[in-house]
């Protein structure tokens, strides 16, 4: 039992890996969000940015001046290494923003609890 588990939860884990991987690619299209001129409700169309999040990211740049480069991103607060590989995808620092649609990337799957020992 406990081997189909394993196979189980590896095909799953294996699946969602290439959702993680392809989902990028089919989501945006190529569409981006210019970081350097973007309102709070165009950062907010980023995948894990909320209002919070989007706000910071203004009052960083208004703050210390355009981003020079996309790992600036992970000088906000709310944004980690985990965030920003999300993020890169959608962001640039110049031209136009065009990405019009909220971006949602799938979530990984809760792990298994272990079952209780009796």
């Amino acid at each position: 039992m406990r081997l189909v588990h394993r196979i189980i939860g590896a095909t799953t884990a294996a699946a969602v890996l290439c959702l993680i991987l392809v989902t990028p690619a089919l989501a945006g299209e190529g569409k981006t969000v210019n970081v350097n001129t973007a309102t709070a409700s165009e950062l907010e169309l980023l995948p894990r940015i909320g209002p919070s999040v989007a706000a910071r990211i203004v009052e960083q740049r208004e703050k210390n001046g355009a981003f020079k480069t996309l790992d600036d991103l992970m000088l906000v607060r709310g944004i980690g290494e985990s965030t920003y590989e999300q993020l890169k995808p959608y962001v640039a620092l110049s031209g136009p923003t065009t990405l019009t649609e909220k971006v949602k990337l799938p979530r990984a799957p809760k792990a298994d609890k272990p079952a209780a020992k009796n």
